[in-house]
């Protein structure tokens, strides 16, 4: 697994709130939601890969 980097990042209170309340509702920590939706955003751009569906996790 790639070693994590932490990132400061502002956000305005009206989209934490909301990524607050996404995150609690697909039970996932803001981080991991923040995480998640980057992943999508970069995937769907054609910036990054998809994960490999024959590994194992």
């Amino acid at each position: 697994m790639a070693k994590k980097k932490s990132f400061p990042l502002r956000v305005n209170e009206e989209i934490i709130s909301a990524v607050q309340q996404w995150a609690a509702d697909d039970l996932r920590s803001v981080n991991a939601q923040i995480e998640y939706v980057l992943r999508e955003a970069l995937r769907k751009a054609g910036r990054m890969k998809k994960p490999d569906q024959t590994s194992n996790r």
